[in-house]
C-alpha cells in the first residue's frame, strides 16, 4: 500500500512539473493575390484553404484576399517582411533583390516543360538559396505552383517579331521579364495587375503579357483582341510570406502548412491546361483573333539577356542548363 501511494503522488508531482497538454494557438494566415475570384489561382487558393481547415481541425485558417484588396505584391511582400501573417505568389523575378542569381529561373524560354523546374525547386542548388533567402527574411511556403504559360494580348495584330517593334506591353515590375520584351523591341511598361484593363482601355499601353486564364480571368480580352501565343515564359511561382511570422509558429503547424502547400501546388498543376484550353475556347467565341507566329526568332532574340546579369554568379546558366537536363 505505502508502494502504490508513493507512486501515485510521484505521478501527481510529475503532472505538476509537467503542467497539462498545450494546444497549439488557432493561427489565421491572410492569403493575398492580384488575380480575380473564378480564376486558378483563385480556384487553387479556395483548395488549400478548405484542405488545411480540414486536416488541422480548425486549427489554421486561410483567409483569401483576391483582387489585390491588400495592395499590389510589393506591398504585401513589404507587410511579410515586417512579420504580419499574411503571404502572397510571386515569381522569382521578384527576389531578385535578395538574391541575383534567382532571376535566371524566369528567364524567357528557359525551359517548356514545368517540372523540369520544379525538380531544380528541389535541387541542393535551391536548397541552399533557400536558407539564405530564410536569414533575409523570407519564407518560402510553396514551390511547386504551375501559374501557366505567358502569352500576350494586343491591340494590333502580332505576326512576326518585328511586329512588336515599339508597341508598349505591360509587364510586372521586374527586370527579367523587362528586359526580356525589351530584347523583342518592344517597350515595356512595368505596372500592377490591377491598373492594367483601365490603361488598355485609355491607351496607355498596346497590349499585356500574362497567362491565358489571367489574361481571361482580368477581361482584358475585352480591350485587346489578338492573342500571341508566343510562349516565352513557364511560368512556375512561389508562395511567400516573412520569416519573422513563420519561425514563431510551432514545428507541427508549420509542417502541416508546408505538406498542405505542396498538395495544392499539385492542384494548380492539375488544372492550370485545362481551365487555359477552356478560356482560348471561350475568346475566340468573343471575337479574340488568335495568332501564332514561329517563335524560332523570339527565342533567339531573347537570348541577350542571360548576359546581361554581370552580378549572377560566374557560369551560372550552365550550371542551370545542366540541372535542367538531369
Amino acid at each position: 500500500m505505502k508502494k502504490l501511494l508513493l507512486g501515485a503522488v510521484a505521478a501527481c508531482l510529475t503532472m505538476v512539473l509537467a503542467g497539462p497538454a498545450v494546444q497549439a494557438a488557432p493561427v489565421t494566415i491572410k492569403v493575398a493575390y492580384e488575380n480575380n475570384p473564378g480564376e486558378p489561382v483563385d480556384k487553387v487558393m479556395h483548395y488549400w484553404a478548405d484542405m488545411l481547415k480540414e486536416k488541422s481541425k480548425g486549427e489554421i485558417t486561410l483567409d483569401l484576399y483576391p483582387s489585390s484588396r491588400l495592395g499590389a505584391k510589393k506591398d504585401v511582400t513589404e507587410q511579410a517582411m515586417m512579420g504580419l501573417n499574411v503571404i502572397t505568389i510571386t515569381d522569382v523575378g521578384f527576389l531578385t533583390d535578395f538574391d541575383e542569381d534567382l532571376g535566371i529561373l524566369f528567364g524567357p524560354y528557359l525551359t517548356d516543360d514545368p517540372q523540369k523546374l520544379f525538380k531544380l525547386y528541389e535541387s541542393d542548388w535551391f536548397k541552399k538559396k533557400n536558407e539564405a533567402l530564410k536569414k533575409k527574411g523570407v519564407h518560402i511556403v510553396m514551390t511547386n505552383y504551375l501559374y501557366g504559360v505567358r502569352h500576350m494580348l494586343t491591340k494590333k495584330p502580332v505576326n512576326a517579331l518585328a511586329d512588336l517593334k515599339g508597341m508598349k506591353i505591360r509587364v510586372p515590375n521586374n527586370t527579367m521579364q523587362i528586359k526580356a520584351i525589351e530584347a523583342m523591341g518592344a517597350t515595356p511598361t512595368p505596372m500592377p495587375l490591377g491598373e492594367v484593363y483601365p490603361a488598355l482601355t485609355q491607351g496607355l499601353i498596346d497590349g499585356v503579357e500574362n497567362p491565358i486564364s489571367v489574361l481571361y480571368g482580368q477581361k482584358l480580352h475585352e480591350q485587346a483582341k489578338n492573342l500571341i501565343m508566343i510562349g516565352y515564359l513557364t511560368n512556375t511561382s512561389l508562395w511567400v510570406g516573412g520569416e519573422a511570422f513563420f519561425s514563431k509558429l510551432p514545428a507541427a503547424q508549420l509542417k502541416l502548412i508546408h505538406d498542405t502547400a505542396y498538395e495544392a501546388g499539385l492542384y494548380s498543376q492539375k488544372i492550370v491546361t485545362d481551365l487555359d484550353n477552356e478560356m482560348i475556347g471561350k475568346m475566340k467565341a468573343e471575337g479574340v483573333t488568335v495568332i501564332t507566329p514561329n517563335v524560332a526568332p523570339f527565342k533567339e532574340a531573347t537570348k541577350v539577356v542571360y548576359t546581361q546579369f554581370p552580378k549572377w554568379t560566374k557560369g551560372l546558366y550552365d550550371q542551370i542548363q545542366t540541372e535542367l537536363k538531369k
